[in-house]
């Protein structure tokens, strides 16, 4: 059965791809841009199951525009994906106060505004599914990204607390968490601090871990996200490439050693 579909961030890159292979198959798609005209190709080509909506996901009110327009249009939201967002490469020490506000209104704050605008209506309808874009990096972190791995640990805390909170509803959630894919996040869509000269050993060897190998194929996704959508019973996090569970597996393993080791000490804390 052809779903309703919303998704933010279609300009470019996942957003786009996935879009695509919605439409291909015969859903409908609200699909926002902040420019419409990278839109245009799918808009030619998809006529009335395209709704284009021009969108800045920080303009909360928008936002709820943007998604009453799309259900008043289809009659009908089945899936959120909140896609929109984007990297921000540099050290703490060197991120500005508007490069932090910034990365958090778009990855964090961008993303709360539209999940609150779709839920009375997914209540309503008894049924929806969001699903938030997130990233391997909202689980492990990496040194160079850390506003940009405090933005997803954020939507990573807010969307297994929603997960609980509207399961009655009949709403799911899922947090995608994919590892690096050959897209433009860290090319022409990244935003880069300006630099200190004492982390240049930090971002060299950031930038020397950065092989080709590691980069999955961002059209290798749509298949995967297409059974996420059509699942009863979808997860709470998928990871998307072969890099993510290994990677995340490793880390929690080194936690839970590390955890163990100093349980004696936190268990005495508790004074009874």
């Amino acid at each position: 059965m052809a779903k309703t579909i919303f998704i933010s961030g279609a300009s470019r890159g996942f957003g786009k791809l996935w879009a695509e292979a919605f439409l291909k198959r015969g859903d409908k798609v609200a699909a926002t841009a902040r420019d419409l005209s990278s839109l245009s190709d799918l808009a030619e080509q998809y006529g009335e199951n395209l709704l284009p909506i021009q969108l800045d996901v920080n303009d909360r009110g928008a936002g709820f525009a943007a998604v009453q327009k799309a259900n008043e249009h289809f009659g009908s939201i089945d899936v959120l994906i909140n896609n929109a967002g984007y990297g921000l490469f540099g050290s703490v020490e060197e991120i500005s106060e508007k490069e932090a506000r910034d990365q958090m209104e778009t990855n964090f704050f961008g993303l709360l505004w539209l999940t609150q605008a779709v839920l009375p209506i997914m209540r309503r309808q008894g049924r929806g599914h969001i699903i938030q874009l997130s990233s391997v990096l909202g689980v492990v972190t990496l040194p160079v990204l850390g506003l940009y791995n405090a933005s997803k640990f954020a939507v990573e805390g807010l969307s297994e607390t929603l997960a609980a909170e509207v399961k009655d509803f009949g709403i799911n959630i899922t947090l995608i968490e994919p590892n690096g894919f050959s897209t433009d996040w860290a090319g022409a869509s990244a935003f880069h601090t300006e630099s200190l000269p004492e982390y240049d050993k930090v971002k060299a060897a950031f930038q020397a871990g950065l092989t080709d190998d590691i980069f999955g194929k961002p059209e290798a996704t749509t298949d995967a996200v297409l059974k996420l959508v059509d699942s009863e019973n979808p997860p709470l996090r998928l990871f998307l490439g072969k890099m993510a569970y290994p990677w995340v597996k490793q880390v929690y393993q080194g936690r839970f050693a590390e955890w163990d080791n100093w349980s004696e000490v936190a268990t005495a804390a508790h004074g009874h």
